[in-house]
């Protein structure tokens, strides 16, 4: 008898080596994990199952999107909220601010445990990164997209949806800043750029690599951002309904400052510089203009000088002019001091 039962209790727990993880941890309540929808390829038809350009046929709403993902049952209590149903080219500074104080709502509920967000490719990084500034809470929010339609027949979206709400939901991810997944890899809102116009491996952390790996197993950290972010940030977003006008000009043989002449006519506060015209930049600087010296090369660090600090010009070390203006809107919220945004440009 006592024989029997000790076979009894090796089959069990062999049986139980062998389940699903979702069958493992179905006896826990699964994370409490909100999805905001914003538009872009994710949800996005194209005519046909090869259409995996000029994609324009109608769009996928939230509750498709969800529904046509029953895995996502397994791994969240997932709740969904659509923001905008948009191409990322259209996402403006009104959707920004709805989206950041509506995940800021939603990360206050103590049952909460983590945000993702649909977004386009084309400026997902420009929103993560805005994301990173402004959210005010640890818990992991996760931006996600995809590089073919919804209706591909090799459709990318659906497994980096699955894939970024386990992130969202897991206690792993908490401090880590806002982060991108898209093709398993996890990376860091700050540091990834969108690196080809149309692989599935477009994102890339050039100079630091991902975070870590949303891999069938489990999902796996190899580092920390030690910058300032979210929780530990200094800007909040929660009473404005506008950020101040920040334009980008790229500089290239015998640009003769007419951009920047514009951009400031147009009523730019701030103006983010690959180079350019000096003359239109002392122009730009005696209207009150702020401006910041980025670079155009996509990695590496533009470094602080006696001659920036000496013209009053902020360096962006190795932001990218996109993300550069980002930090910038954010920060002529709070000062016009050069000194005090090249503080905020080193720490964040």
């Amino acid at each position: 008898m006592i024989r029997n039962l000790l076979l009894s209790l090796a089959l069990i727990a062999t049986a139980l080596a062998s389940a699903p993880a979702s069958a493992q941890s179905s006896a826990g309540p699964l994370p409490k994990v909100r999805l905001f929808t914003t538009g872009g390829t994710i949800q996005s038809r194209g005519a046909h199952r090869q259409k995996l350009m000029e994609y324009s046929d109608g769009k996928v709403t939230p509750e498709q999107l969800v529904n046509d993902l029953p895995e996502l049952k397994e791994v969240a209590q997932l709740e969904y909220m659509e923001i905008s149903n948009v191409g990322s080219p259209s996402v403006n500074t009104e959707i920004q601010l709805r989206l950041a104080k509506e995940i800021n709502a939603w990360l206050a509920k103590p049952e909460s445990a983590g945000a993702v967000v649909t977004h386009g490719t084309a400026t997902l990084e420009e929103t993560a990164y805005f994301l990173n500034l402004v959210v005010k809470s640890d818990k992991p929010v996760v931006l996600v997209g995809a590089m073919r339609p919804f209706t591909a027949v090799s459709r990318d979206g659906p497994f980096n949806l699955y894939n970024a709400v386990r992130v969202a939901g897991s206690p792993k991810a908490r401090g880590m800043g806002v982060m991108i997944l898209l093709n398993d890899e996890i990376n860091a809102a700050r540091d990834t750029t969108k690196g080809n116009t149309y692989r599935t491996d477009t994102f890339v952390a050039r100079d630091l690599g991902p975070l870590g790996y949303a891999d069938s197993d489990q999902i796996v950290f190899y580092r920390k951002p030690t910058y300032r972010h979210t929780s530990k940030s200094e800007f909040d977003v929660s009473k404005l309904s506008t950020l101040p006008r920040v334009d980008i000009t790229y500089g290239y043989q015998e640009d003769d400052g007419t951009a920047i002449d514009a951009f400031v006519a147009a009523g730019a506060k701030g103006l983010v510089l690959t180079g350019g015209d000096k003359d239109a930049i002392k122009r730009a600087q005696e209207k009150g203009v702020l401006i910041v010296s980025s670079d155009r090369k996509g990695s590496g660090r533009v470094v602080e000088s006696e001659k920036a600090a000496a013209e009053k010009r902020v360096t962006s070390d190795n932001l990218l002019p996109m993300k550069a203006r980002i930090l910038l809107r954010l920060a002529l919220t709070k000062t016009s001091d050069p000194k005090e945004i090249q503080r905020m440009f080193n720490q964040y």
